[in-house]
């Protein structure tokens, strides 16, 4: 090429969510069957909508208006239902015109990080959410700036940790939070957010809160959202109805603004974010016309409370199972649909192995860990899925220096649950004492 293309950041985008996917792939084709813990998509673990939400969506792909354009900003009868769903909540009060629907969350994430200045900075939660963490970096061409998440602590924020990190750098417009979070599955206490905005409020920050799982609690947890709690300072929710619905092929998330009119700033950012969705002339319209009609109806939050109820039963199963490890650091979780499993300092060796009876996988595994790079929990995920075929995902893909493992909670089958996470557990004792 006449130039380079590539822009310093692109080295930031990655997915180790998806990455594993292709080594799980490879040993597909060679005949082992894959269980697939590695992303939050219900649907692919056999998850089924009631028929009577179905039932809503055929009949409006019979109206002839769902096949026109969409207004930029969202289905204006939509968004007047969200924000008066917001409002009835108290906190941040919000209007049709804070509310700015896209094709998914990722959308929205992507384009709330591209239009900061480069020197600007969001920081975010460490085990960090791919999406958030890679857009991030690559808009700043850096290393993304995380807060931790404590795991000696319920995966609790460590605040003195991001209080400091904010003091000390200036650059840092914004703090993310993931509540409910992926991929802990922590839920943030009251008191937490609270100081989390205070810490905005003295350092004139706004707030970002990813709250795609917000109604996704269970175990006694509640979630607050970020309305409820912000008061004066500006901020953005971003939600949607992939995981809810559950509908991930709808491509349907929003944002909501509060107090976008408190800081010029932060007004000018959205605006902007606001005139680049007016650019692409239309959003997603089927999904959109249908939320109202399913999370209005009255079968709807009983609906969603037996889910979470089953999701926090299979979670207790996991936590049966792998909680009494030793060699891990091991926390229940509160909602979302992940937990994140951290093996304690030094019990992770560069010789530990799993025995792998196809030659041929156990060469291409061999392969991957005998990269000079590769990071320890890498290397038992490897051995875990050539030994076993099930698919996980390393804590170190998210920007994270704790090492350990992601799994999902959506198994269908509890009977199969409870394999999976047996599995798992004799191939931790295997592994830990090859």
């Amino acid at each position: 090429m006449r130039q380079r293309l590539l822009s310093d950041g692109a080295k930031e985008l990655s997915y180790e969510i998806r990455e594993i996917v292709k080594k799980a792939d490879k040993l597909s084709k060679l005949g082992k069957k894959i269980h697939w813990e590695n992303i939050g998509d219900p649907i692919a673990k056999n998850a089924k909508l009631p028929e009577w939400m179905k039932e809503i969506i055929a009949d409006t792909v019979h109206q002839d208006d769902t096949y026109s354009y969409c207004p930029s900003k969202g289905v204006l009868e939509t968004r007047e239902f969200l924000a008066d769903l917001n409002n009835k909540r108290g906190g941040a009060q919000i209007s049709a015109d804070d509310i700015l629907f896209f094709n998914g969350t990722g959308d929205a994430i992507g384009k709330v990080y591209q239009y900061l200045r480069h020197e600007s900075r969001i920081i975010g939660p460490s085990p960090a959410y791919s999406t958030h963490s890679s857009a991030e970096a690559a808009h700043a061409n850096a290393q993304p700036i995380t807060y931790k998440l404590d795991p000696n602590n319920h995966w609790y924020p460590d605040l003195e940790d991001l209080y400091l990190k904010v003091k000390y750098n200036p650059n840092i417009v914004g703090i993310l939070v993931i509540n409910p979070d992926n991929p802990t599955g922590v839920v943030y206490p009251l008191d937490v957010l609270k100081r989390i905005v205070a810490i905005a409020r003295e350092f004139n920050l706004f707030i970002i809160s990813d709250e795609i799982y917000i109604n996704i609690t269970y175990n006694g947890a509640r979630a607050y959202s970020l309305a409820e709690v912000i008061e004066e300072v500006p901020g953005i929710a971003m939600k949607g109805i992939s995981k809810e619905f559950p509908w991930p092929g709808s491509r349907c998330g929003w944002m909501e603004y509060y107090n976008k009119n408190k800081d010029p700033e932060f007004a000018r950012l959205c605006s902007a974010i606001d005139n680049a969705k007016m650019i692409e002339v239309s959003a997603t319209k089927l999904p959109q016309m249908v939320i109202p009609k399913i999370m209005g109806d009255s079968r709807y939050m009983p609906y969603r409370k037996a889910l979470n109820e089953t999701i926090g039963r299979r979670s207790s199963i996991v936590s049966e199972i792998l909680g009494t490890v030793k060699e891990l650091t091991f926390n229940p979780t509160y909602g979302a649909f992940y937990n994140t499993i951290i093996f304690r300092d030094g019990v992770l060796k560069p010789h530990q192995k799993l025995n792998i009876d196809n030659p041929e996988i156990k060469t291409l595994v061999e392969g991957w860990v005998a990269e000079d790079d590769v990071l320890l929990d890498k290397r038992f995920v490897y051995y875990l899925l050539g030994a076993t075929g099930i698919c996980v995902v390393p804590i170190s893909s998210f920007s994270s220096d704790l090492k350990g493992f992601r799994v999902t909670l959506l198994e269908e089958d509890e009977n199969e649950l409870r394999r999976i996470f047996t599995a798992i557990k004799d191939s931790i004792n295997i592994y830990l004492n090859s």
